[in-house]
């Protein structure tokens, strides 16, 4: 009995409340006991419920991981593109940025354009007839521009970029291309890359550089795309393939760059179309493919051998529809038509082989060839069909 009393007194902490009023309370210690066992229950859960969260998320991570990366192995694999394909993915990327670097290809391009004028003597001295641009295509001075900037001038000068104002010299004109070259006396000067316009596609970029309407406009940058390829323009009598774009070209431009989005010269903006006064966004350029033999040609020779029929003439069809050529008018002396004895209302039925029906055809034809050529033509002439042999000649 004094034993269990004894136990109870070492159980029991003694806590005097007050000694005014003398009283003494009793607290017994297995209450403090219990709250460390919750508090220690309370914590081990909670340590276990945030080790479990990260090992969750780990495991979660390290799954997803994996599905992604099979994921991607099975793209690659079913689309079949390796790390090579990825960089190439990746510079088409980086190309496709580029179409919007406009201020990059002005600054590239613009110092390899000029002004240039076409001065005529008159009373007073010489006088401004016209005007367009050119490129700078070798840093010795040579400038290519359009035939019709240079047509018939006294006196031609250029202006840089730099503002200096140069004499310059005609080196060769090509009249039915519309196309010239000239050369300033000058040294280092910067010079255009030539493009591919093989190369070029519809929607491209398009980027023109010139002096519209004067030197005031000086190196003016318009851009747009590439509305077509492959067009055929009459002007001035003579056809033209040409490249269509929307950027605005108008006079003064004549002559200057048509640019892609590298900076690389694709055309030479020659012509806008003013049949109509709501023509708009209609701009065409030389395609620089086409342009290149004929500007290395002008540099070196001073002009382009082109070879030629000499006959003119008008589409015909027999009423019965089975006979159609070309019924021709006139015939040039000492052309090779007429040293192959055509005459003047012999009918053209073939040319190289080929049925032809315009004017057109004929000339295409001969656009394949070169001076010198021996051409077989078909001819109906008082109702029987005659073969001849004909030598084109060089244009005159």
């Amino acid at each position: 009995m004094n034993d269990d009393k004894n136990q109870s007194v070492r159980d029991t902490k003694w806590e005097n409340v007050g000694n005014d009023e003398g009283k003494i309370k009793f607290i017994n210690s297995k209450k403090k006991s219990n709250i460390k066992k919750i508090i220690k229950m309370l914590s081990f859960i909670l340590i276990a419920a945030v080790s479990g969260g990260i090992s969750g998320c780990y495991v979660t991570n390290k799954i997803e991981s994996n599905r992604t990366y099979t994921q991607n192995k099975q793209t690659l694999t079913k689309s079949g593109k390796n790390a090579d394909e990825t960089d190439k993915i990746e510079k088409q990327n980086q190309n496709s940025g580029n179409n919007n670097s406009i201020n990059k290809v002005a600054e590239l391009v613009g110092p390899t354009v000029v002004g240039i004028s076409n001065k005529s003597q008159g009373y007073f001295g010489d006088e401004d007839t016209g005007s367009g641009s050119g490129i700078i295509i070798d840093s010795k001075g040579y400038i290519v521009t359009n035939y019709h900037v240079i047509k018939d001038a006294d006196k031609v000068t250029v202006k840089l970029s730099s503002g200096k104002i140069l004499n310059a010299s005609i080196q060769g004109v090509d009249e039915r291309s519309d196309l010239a070259v000239i050369k300033v006396s000058a040294d280092n000067l910067p010079q255009a890359t030539l493009g591919d316009s093989a190369k070029v596609k519809v929607g491209d970029t398009a980027i023109a550089i010139g002096n519209p309407l004067g030197e005031e406009f000086a190196g003016s940058v318009t851009a747009g795309i590439i509305s077509a390829l492959n067009r055929k323009i009459e002007y001035n009598g003579s056809v033209y393939k040409v490249i269509q774009t929307d950027a605005a070209i108008n006079p003064g431009n004549s002559g200057g760059p048509l640019c892609n989005s590298n900076g690389e010269v694709i055309g030479i903006n020659s012509l806008k179309m003013g049949t109509s006064e709501n023509a708009e966004g209609m701009g065409f350029a030389i395609s620089i493919n086409e342009a290149k033999s004929i500007i290395n040609t002008l540099m070196n020779k001073g002009k382009v051998a082109r070879p030629y029929l000499g006959i003119y003439g008008e589409s015909v069809a027999s009423e019965d529809s089975k006979i159609h050529g070309i019924y021709i008018q006139e015939v040039e002396r000492e052309s090779g038509a007429a040293r192959a004895g055509i005459k003047p209302t012999d009918i053209l039925l073939e040319f190289d082989g080929k049925k032809v029906l315009r004017l057109d055809d004929v000339q295409e034809i001969i656009d394949s060839h070169k001076v010198g050529d021996k051409v077989k033509c078909k001819i109906l002439r008082n109702g029987n069909t005659i073969e001849v042999n004909v030598d084109l000649l060089e244009m005159p």
